[in-house]
């Protein structure tokens, strides 16, 4: 499916080779409390926590910490109140960029983000300035190895996804919001060894940029990537290759 920018490939490759454990950690923390937190400490009745903890375990990260999330988000210990917000805004070239946050101070983490942008050239908008460039997809990503594509295509479209590409070592499948996690269970149960399962923004339709103005934009999209307060970035960005 159209969508996927050079950013997206970059981020995964970073996140596959160099991406800070800590943050991805803090990051899943954060999911699972404020998961258990709305809806309850069952995962078989709490989809999004069920998801969260199969990303904890893609991440490997021990049991005890996962255990530990759940209780500070339903109060049986005490901790952070984490809340969710988004912002929206456009960076060099004038790239649309989505920001996902999990943060306890959202004053201090839109000052932040703002003068982020703003250093690297690019303004922070109002909500909505930039969202409806986007569409919300689940994306379930597994590596290529040594399977056939056209057996992993039928099984993905079985399972109920919209859609499936092979991007680098990767194959992608993608899967309306509310069907993510029984079709990484349906893909499991046919062998597949999931990476991650996300709810991701895709974009419409991409923005090329010419090649002088690429490394601003990349400085700023990693820059806001290694904040702690954001969980996901999207953006519309295309390189001029």
């Amino acid at each position: 499916m159209s969508g996927h920018s050079k950013w997206a490939t970059i981020k995964r490759k970073k996140a596959a080779t160099d991406a800070k454990r800590s943050k991805v950690f803090t990051t899943i923390i954060k999911e699972i409390t404020i998961a258990a937190r709305e809806g309850g400490s069952d995962a078989d009745n709490n989809p999004r926590l069920r998801q969260a903890i199969a990303n904890a375990k893609s991440a490997n990260m021990p049991q005890d910490n996962v255990t530990r999330a759940i209780k500070k988000g339903t109060g049986e210990l005490p901790g952070v109140t984490y809340e969710e917000a988004t912002y929206e805004g456009y960076g060099p070239a004038g790239v649309a960029i989505f920001m996902e946050c999990l943060t306890d101070n959202k004053k201090r983490t839109v000052a932040e983000i703002r003068h982020l942008i703003t250093k690297y050239g690019g303004n922070l908008g109002e909500n909505g300035s930039v969202s409806w460039m986007f569409d919300k997809k689940g994306q379930i990503t597994f590596k290529a190895d040594d399977y056939d594509e056209d057996k992993v295509f039928e099984d993905a479209l079985e399972a109920g996804a919209e859609d499936i590409e092979a991007e680098g070592e990767n194959f992608i499948v993608t899967t309306d919001p509310a069907d993510i996690m029984s079709v990484r269970d349906t893909l499991e149960s046919h062998g597949y060894e999931i990476d991650s399962a996300t709810l991701d923004m895709i974009p419409k339709n991409l923005q090329k940029v010419e090649s002088d103005k690429e490394q601003s934009i990349l400085i700023l999209l990693e820059a806001l990537e290694d904040h702690d307060d954001i969980k996901a970035v999207y953006t519309n960005y295309d390189s001029e290759d």
